[in-house]
């Protein structure tokens, strides 16, 4: 399947719309005969997806890739029914995609606030973005967030990164 591509399900045309940023290719399907998209993890009711840097691709921009990804379902009603990969199906598309923007704009600007007058690693920004503890599992995907958020600040020239004594990345604020 690939983006705009049209498949047929149970005699009703779905159309693929891809995603980037959670997983290195992701899509969703939507039916403009029943306005129903089925989300996956590109669009969740409650939380953010994981948007996270992985080893593959150690240089990915995926939290701007996540963010424009999710901006293609504002060609959807309003009213669309979501069916995500977590959680309840909801509608309201609209405004749950300006409240990851917000929920994104939010930890980058704690995460650039981390990042002035001291260089910061992903390990630094973990307890700016997240608050509670976390187990071993949690804490995976949390440093795959962290990147995600120092990259995005990285590439839009917010920050600057530079390699410690120790090999370690470390940004701080231009």
């Amino acid at each position: 399947m690939m983006d705009g591509m049209l498949i047929t399900i149970g005699g009703r045309t779905w159309r693929c719309i891809s995603g980037y940023g959670h997983a290195p290719e992701h899509i969703a399907l939507y039916c403009e005969e029943l306005n129903v998209l089925i989300g996956g993890d590109m669009m969740l009711p409650r939380i953010s997806t994981n948007v996270s840097v992985y080893e593959q691709e150690p240089e990915a921009n995926a939290l701007a890739l996540f963010l424009d990804s999710i901006d293609k379902f504002r060609s959807l009603p309003e009213d669309t029914l979501v069916l995500p990969s977590h959680g309840k199906p909801f509608t309201g598309l609209h405004t749950r995609i300006q409240q990851l923007h917000d929920h994104h704009r939010d930890r980058l600007a704690e995460v650039q606030q981390a990042c002035t007058g001291q260089a910061c690693s992903a390990a630094d920004i973990l307890p700016v973005m997240f608050k509670r503890p976390m187990d071993l599992h949690q804490t995976t995907f949390a440093m795959g967030e962290a990147v995600a958020h120092l990259h995005a600040l990285w590439y839009d020239g917010t920050l600057q990164r530079s390699v410690d004594a120790s090999g370690i990345y470390r940004f701080t604020v231009r």
